[in-house]
């Protein structure tokens, strides 16, 4: 069972093998824990060998925390909400345009391979279930982009303060899949509004909504 990602049919299953397994717990391998609230749950073909071209997390967050920006290089996503409501944040990379999309029980948000994303409780807690079209999906972290770019670059590219950008994701010491991390409350300033914020123009469920709406 050499062949991985997407597979259009069972070639990966050989008769003469006999039938291979076809259950197994998904609880057994944590794909990440925040705490036992904040838990994501995954199942893959390291899990199900015969099961390639398909993968599955179960996840749950509470109110406060969030699935951190990131991207699938090698897979969509379909997100599908079991209980609570959530909303999911997609950016656009053809037209440079931000979608925010509020779902609730029996509602999915399709996102296509490697587009930027996030997704934060509205509820007290929420349950969904993530589909992807991989069976060895890959995911890369916001988390990771910011702590292990030379803050140099941000300067050469944005124009910005590499000290200042530093100081600012010093906190970033690990990869932080469900955030915020269990010490982020020691790095929390107080700041001032940024009056920017009242010209961002954000669609909610393809609604143009006011930012401070959002």
């Amino acid at each position: 069972m050499s062949k991985s990602g997407f597979v259009p049919d069972n070639s990966n299953i050989k008769k003469s093998s006999g039938t291979p397994n076809l259950s197994v717990n998904y609880k057994q391998n944590v794909l990440f824990k925040r705490n036992d609230q904040n838990i994501a749950y995954q199942l893959t073909s390291t899990q199900l060998p015969a099961m390639l071209g398909g993968a599955f997390v179960d996840l749950y967050m509470t109110k406060g925390h969030m699935r951190e920006p990131h991207w699938h290089p090698n897979a969509w996503e379909l997100d599908v909400v079991v209980s609570g409501e959530v909303q999911v944040s997609v950016l656009d990379p053809d037209t440079s345009s931000m979608h925010n999309y509020r779902i609730k029980e029996g509602e999915v948000v399709f996102i296509p391979m490697g587009w930027w994303h996030w997704i934060e409780p509205l509820s007290e807690e929420a349950h969904l279930h993530l589909f992807f079209n991989n069976d060895q999906f890959e995911s890369t972290e916001g988390s990771d982009v910011l702590r292990l770019t030379p803050p140099l670059v941000f300067q050469k590219a944005y124009g910005v303060s590499a000290s200042e950008v530093a100081e600012a994701v010093a906190p970033i010491t690990d990869t932080v899949v469900i955030g915020p991390p269990n010490n982020h409350s020691i790095y929390q300033k107080s700041y001032l509004k940024d009056e920017r914020a009242e010209k961002v123009v954000v669609k909610i469920n393809e609604k143009v909504v006011p930012a401070e709406d959002k």
